[in-house]
């Protein structure tokens, strides 16, 4: 597969080094551009690219990048592409600032959906990337960790759960995008590495009107992360 990875960060990086591991052809992109990712490239086998090159990928691009840094990106860098868009974003205010609409309601992704003028599907954002690169397992194996994908379109959904199976996670199916929210920080289900029933029972057991509350305790417990 042809992909693109916007952002080199815990999640981006991971990603790369493992998509190669796997055979994938694989682009990454930084806000510094390729020079400050030529170790990492000669390392890993990816390709260090600029952000128009990765968005160019003609199978995948994932982007992950802080939510605030999305707004950042070329306008239109991804709007007639034919490739699955994979948003991986967590909205933390204290790192991102506020941003109007989220917290006026909208669903994390679905803005970032509006933003990029591109359907995104939501995956690889409720776990460690540490455990992301190094608890994988063989499909079958006991306590599998299993991973949430929300998103609209089924075939979309289709190509990153069979990514996510490749990579040594089970792949649960979280419904639309507009139910990414049950996925986001301080929900069960974030950052807990539950299988594959576990993550179903967490989904299931999220309030709706609890969203902001999830939200502000999340960026509580994380605001040591960006000080």
């Amino acid at each position: 597969m042809d992909i693109g990875i916007i952002g080199s960060g815990n999640i981006g990086g991971t990603l790369a080094r493992r998509f190669r591991e796997l055979g994938h052809q694989v682009k990454i992109a930084n806000s510094r551009g390729p020079e400050s990712l030529a170790a990492f490239a000669a390392e890993t086998g990816a390709s260090a690219a600029t952000v128009e090159e990765a968005a160019r990928a003609k199978d995948l691009v994932i982007v992950t990048i802080p939510e605030a840094a999305v707004t950042e990106l070329p306008p239109g860098i991804l709007a007639n592409t034919s490739a699955v868009i994979v948003d991986t974003g967590n909205y933390y205010p204290s790192r991102d600032g506020r941003i109007a609409e989220i917290d006026g309601g909208m669903i994390e992704s679905e803005w970032v959906a509006q933003s990029l003028g591109h359907p995104v599907v939501k995956a690889f954002n409720n776990i460690f990337a540490a455990h992301l690169g190094a608890k994988g397992v063989p499909s079958g194996t006991a306590g599998r960790i299993a991973l949430p994908v929300a998103g609209d379109d089924p075939r979309s959904k289709e190509l990153v759960l069979g990514l996510i199976d490749d990579l040594g996670f089970d792949g649960v199916d979280a419904g639309t995008l507009a139910d990414s929210w049950r996925q986001q920080p301080g929900t069960p289900v974030y950052a807990t590495d539950l299988d594959a029933d576990g993550v179903k029972a967490a989904l299931a057991q999220v309030d709706a009107g609890r969203i902001t509350d999830y939200r502000e305790q999340a960026d509580e417990a994380a605001r040591a992360w960006f000080s």
